[in-house]
């Protein structure tokens, strides 16, 4: 098999008898790096402090990720102004966090008769939030209640 030392440096072919004494000749292990090539390529390094590292960059690269999530704000059809422009203003904090924002508009009792007026609502919304946001999925009625999902641009 292809030994490579624990420096880097190459250290030829050699039978796994004298692989094994090489290592723990410097207190390492002896560890199977690619099994397919033709003659398996092996290296003395420290297992334990190889995995370690291997642990440490997946922490940091989870802790430098983010997760997209969808963000809920529920409007009704006879919203007043300054209700509307707060819900907004939490939609468009949310939008700049980069999670999705599912605008849900609820109908209640004979309000479902004038849907028009929750589909302005919601367009309403989508115009208010059209410089930092796209239309995912269109408006749309499910039920009782008109959703649109807008994503960050």
């Amino acid at each position: 098999m292809r030994v490579i030392g624990h420096d880097g440096a190459q250290l030829g072919i050699m039978e796994v008898d004298k692989a094994m004494a090489l290592a723990e000749e410097h207190g390492l292990d002896l560890v199977e790096v690619a099994a397919t090539a033709r003659p398996p390529v092996v290296r003395v390094m420290d297992f334990g402090k190889f995995k370690f590292e291997q642990a440490k960059q997946a922490r940091i690269a989870k802790k430098k990720q983010h997760v997209i999530q969808l963000k809920e704000v529920k409007y009704r059809p006879g919203i007043d102004e300054h209700d509307f422009v707060t819900k907004t203003r939490h939609a468009r904090r949310f939008l700049e966090e980069k999670n999705k924002v599912k605008v849900t508009l609820m109908f209640r009792g004979r309000q479902i008769a004038h849907p028009e007026l929750g589909v302005a609502v919601v367009e309403r919304v989508a115009t208010e939030l059209a410089d930092i946001a796209k239309i995912e999925s269109a408006a749309k009625m499910e039920g009782k209640q008109l959703t649109m999902i807008l994503s960050p641009k």
